[in-house]
């Protein structure tokens, strides 16, 4: 299998389930607005309703993790890391990961199977609150979240060895298209001249593609 469609299947998968889990923002919204809704107008609170939601929140946030990884998205301090070169960003990239990344992630998988193991074997239910729900197979998100996201990190493990041998950042699948906002408000704009405009479209331009090539990884329209 090619190398580069192995690394857009990782991505694939990572962006499906990161777009699955983000549903229940929607699911999260409704929760609330009901509970409101019988809270304040009906005067019937339902006593559960501050676990369910940090579930629903808990398992958005989990599954997630995979597809911001996948779009390079994690917050990072970047104002080195951009000015880089490719291979000087992989190298860092590759130590940080080897170091850090797997031994936190493998560690997050192991003890997150035994934690969610030791929920369903006692039939957990939360103490928030008396009679909470069970809360066994939220627990059970954590592996699962943790599988995914180590996934997801081999595979930008694989992008940094390939940019060590090359000197460029192979494509990642990217989910939407950059809105160049800047360039949109400049080119409509009735207060700066004909040649200022075109100078500053130029430069967001280069800024933009600055930021594909090092701080993304790749090109976006791949």
């Amino acid at each position: 299998m090619n190398v580069q469609k192995l690394l857009h299947g990782i991505d694939g998968v990572s962006t499906w389930v990161g777009k699955a889990a983000a549903w229940l923002i929607v699911v999260l919204m409704a929760v609330v607005c009901i509970e409101v809704f019988k809270r304040y107008i009906l005067n019937a609170p339902t006593a559960w309703i501050f676990d369910l939601d940090n579930m629903l929140y808990g398992t958005l946030f989990m599954l997630c993790g995979a597809y911001t990884l996948a779009q390079n998205a994690h917050v990072r301090g970047d104002f080195l890391y951009s000015s880089m070169r490719p291979r000087t960003q992989a190298t860092l990239d590759l130590v940080l990961y080897v170091v850090f990344f797997i031994p936190g992630i493998a560690a997050l998988i192991y003890a997150g199977t035994f934690f969610a193991a030791d929920s369903w074997r006692i039939a957990e239910h939360s103490n928030v609150t008396a009679d909470g729900p069970p809360v066994y197979h939220f627990k059970t998100i954590i592996p699962i979240a943790g599988a995914l996201v180590m996934l997801q990190g081999i595979a930008e493990i694989m992008r940094a060895v390939i940019c060590l041998k090359t000197g460029e950042w192979p494509s990642r699948l990217h989910d939407v298209a950059e809105i160049d906002v800047v360039g949109e408000q400049l080119a409509n704009s009735q207060y700066v001249d004909e040649e200022s405009r075109k100078v500053a479209i130029e430069r967001a331009k280069e800024i933009d593609e600055v930021a594909r090539q090092r701080g993304m990884g790749g090109d976006l329209n791949t």
